[in-house]
């Protein structure tokens, strides 16, 4: 019996799509071929923050309730519209284009992961601090979240939380380049020490997640040359197809959660208010990282 195809183009680009009825997300009715037709309305938002990094994915080949496995390596064959960039003995997928992350999507990838450092330039041009909470539902999660934004604002920095698309969030600020990576560890390291000084029944910067009881880890580690964190607008394998979606200050106050941006409203959502994380002005680090101790 012929396996079912359908092919999908956008302009010259057409790729055949196999099990396109295959239910990707049971539970909305998402299929492999909404799926990918999801993805091609997104990429205008989500590339952006896959190009010039290398890609670490999460792929289901039955869908979110059956085996999944990371992949690093980019899948062979590798078409030839797909670049590749080595790392080492890996050779990493650079999502940089429609067809390379509508070919990732036939391949059952459901999560993209990107790395924090650039494949071409050493010196980030983003500081991140990612916020784990130890709760599956964690109640706290946005009241925690304004809470980094208004420290930020009083050493006059503005940032843009994102939700992860799982249970947390991440604060995003675009900077200006110049300062490594060990220098954001210590403006991180700094940020997070005095929330939990401030904040000891609500943060924490323990590692041991047996040590965190039921508090939120202000994870300022992540955040380094080789580890990864979830793409802005990259979906995730979760049962409501959650979103790893930028957000509105106002949207934190008024107690949002990560569960109510998923695969079949996110569209609606940018074209309504557009990509908030590229409207945020990128700032300089310099004076405060040139007050703070220097380990």
């Amino acid at each position: 019996m012929a396996t079912q195809k359908t092919i999908v183009r956008l302009g010259e680009f057409e790729m055949a799509i196999s099990h396109p009825d295959k239910l990707i997300w049971p539970e909305l009715g998402i299929t492999k071929l909404s799926y990918i037709q999801i993805l091609a309305e997104l990429a205008p938002y989500l590339l952006p923050y896959s190009t010039g990094r290398y890609l670490t994915t999460i792929r289901f080949p039955e869908g979110i309730h059956g085996v999944s496995f990371y992949q690093k390596n980019a899948p062979n064959p590798t078409p030839d519209y797909v670049r590749v960039s080595p790392d080492g003995n890996i050779r990493y997928v650079v999502m940089d284009s429609i067809p390379t992350l509508l070919w990732m999507g036939s391949l059952y990838s459901l999560e993209f992961h990107v790395s924090s450092d650039e494949i071409d330039n050493p010196l980030p041009n983003t500081w991140m601090l990612d916020m784990d909470p130890t709760l599956e539902e964690e109640p706290r999660l946005m009241e925690a979240t304004s809470l980094v934004g208004q420290l930020l604002d009083s050493l006059g920095l503005h940032a843009v939380p994102k939700t992860s698309g799982a249970t947390g969030v991440q604060i995003v600020m675009p900077i200006e380049r110049g300062p490594s990576f060990d220098d954001l560890r210590r403006f991180g390291k700094f940020v997070s020490e005095y929330l939990v000084a401030q904040n000891p029944g609500l943060f924490t910067v323990e590692r041991l997640k047996k040590d965190r009881g039921d508090l939120i880890y202000l994870d300022y580690l992540q955040h380094y040359a080789g580890k990864t964190l979830p793409a802005a607008y990259s979906p995730r394998a979760r049962p409501g197809a959650t979103v790893s979606t930028p957000l509105a200050w106002d949207e934190v106050r008024r107690n949002v959660k990560p569960a109510d941006f998923h695969l079949l409203n996110i569209r609606e959502r940018l074209r309504e208010h557009g990509d908030l994380l590229s409207a945020a002005p990128r700032q300089s680090l310099a004076s405060i990282l040139n007050q703070l101790p220097s380990k």
